[in-house]
């Protein structure tokens, strides 16, 4: 990767960006594989952004059809439905994705990539999963772990007007800029389930209500075998009741798990466009800080509720 420079064209087009992060990780990026599956409002807004900075391939996943729900949040889809006949979300969007940057390779993966085996995500530096069940989380997760190369990985989800990103960049060394001075900086990360096995009891009182809240609607699908998003206001007495009994089991205050929260989360399945256009840039910046090495990622959530609009970093792991 190190030995690959940027062509004329590709440094005629990202003068820009290249003014701000330099020449080193704008070739970083244009050198690198990204994969998004989960093709919703957040994740359309997440491949923009990365497309339009010019890493060097996208590979997208979704085989669902586009339906009107599909429409709501994306706009990748166009409006006329005559083209959309007997076409994935994935389809659909690699070809308008393209239109944005056409020096980015963008391509279709298909089938359920949490029953793909370990060496299928080897062959990106980034793995992007939207809107996916908890055990869906945990398997991609643990496939991208057992790779000898590094994969940078990411959750994100987006419900009602609230948003949640897990970041996983496992042994993760970079260099940060203060003045004139440049600091080697190290950081090691916890896996998916390392980070929300974390007791409820030993986290911070002030950690943010979202991080609970949305454990408690993860588990609920998984529990209930509901796929993500299959929740109204009709389940929000039995979201209560689980509630109650993860905390007890954590010894935790039910006051962490406000009613009020739970109820927007479950009765809002649609994603709003503005908090889709939040969560997204943030996704994509935090991507951006991993392939190029420069900046002080995201350790390891991130929330964002339009509520207050307000958007908090947590650390949520055994030894933070």
């Amino acid at each position: 990767m190190k030995g690959e420079e940027l062509t004329e064209q590709e440094t005629a087009l990202y003068d820009r960006q290249i003014r701000v992060w330099g020449v080193d990780a704008q070739r970083r990026l244009s050198k690198s594989h990204i994969l998004v599956s989960g093709l919703r409002g957040t994740a359309i807004e997440f491949c923009k952004n990365i497309v339009l900075a010019g890493v060097g391939s996208v590979a997208l996943n979704d085989d669902r059809p586009v339906t009107e729900e599909a429409l709501s949040a994306n706009f990748l889809i166009p409006s006329d439905g005559e083209t959309l006949v007997g076409k994935t979300v994935a389809e659909v969007c690699s070809e308008s994705l393209k239109d944005f940057n056409p020096m980015v390779r963008v391509s279709v993966e298909k089938g359920d990539i949490s029953s793909y085996g370990a060496d299928f995500f080897g062959k990106f530096d980034v793995v992007v999963v939207c809107c996916y069940s908890l055990a869906a989380k945990r398997m991609v997760n643990e496939k991208c772990r057992k790779l000898s190369k590094h994969v940078a990985f990411y959750t994100v989800d987006c419900r009602d007007s609230c948003g949640e990103i897990f970041v996983d960049l496992q042994d993760y060394a970079y260099t940060k800029k203060k003045f004139d001075e440049t600091t080697e900086c190290q950081l090691h990360y916890p896996s998916f389930e390392e980070a929300i096995s974390v007791p409820w009891s030993s986290l911070p009182k002030r950690l943010s209500k979202l991080y609970f809240a949305m454990r408690v609607i993860e588990r609920f699908e998984d529990v209930e075998n509901r796929r993500y998003g299959e929740t109204s206001s009709v389940d929000l007495a039995s979201v209560l009741k689980l509630r109650t009994e993860l905390c007890q089991a954590n010894s935790a205050n039910e006051s962490q798990v406000p009613d009020s929260l739970l109820g927007r989360l479950i009765a809002g399945p649609s994603e709003f466009p503005p908090v889709c256009a939040v969560i997204g840039g943030i996704l994509g910046q935090e991507v951006i800080k991993a392939i190029s090495g420069k900046g002080d990622p995201v350790k390891n959530f991130f929330f964002f509720d339009a509520a207050d609009g307000k958007g908090v970093i947590e650390d949520i792991s055994s030894n933070a």
